[in-house]
């Protein structure tokens, strides 16, 4: 009998698929396939990288030199970042009931 995943496993699921099925079934996404997942997946990330000082600062989030391919590693940290500041902007008041925009 196959367990379900809980929602948390479903949802590290579903970030993982995505960067899969962006680099059609690679290992790594080329600057533009980075840009279309964004554009498709974070909508409100890709507001901040309309210009070259906003795709500077999000590369540099994930270590990665303009041009080069986006590892999985490295799309990580940045997932990690906008997990972060969406953690610290729910809990700026002691005790905030969550308001998460993802639910």
């Amino acid at each position: 009998m196959e367990s379900k995943l809980s929602d948390l496993e479903n949802a590290i699921n579903s970030v993982v698929t995505k960067f899969h099925s962006a680099a059609d079934g690679g290992s790594t996404l080329n600057p533009s396939q980075f840009k279309s997942m964004i554009s498709k997946e974070m909508p409100l990330l890709a507001k901040t990288m309309e210009n070259e000082d906003g795709m500077a600062k999000v590369l540099q989030q994930m270590e990665v030199q303009k041009g080069q391919n986006i590892s999985f590693d490295a799309f990580w940290k940045l997932f990690n970042n906008q997990a972060i500041e969406l953690f610290k902007t729910m809990h700026k008041e002691k005790g905030a009931k969550c308001n998460c925009l993802l639910q």
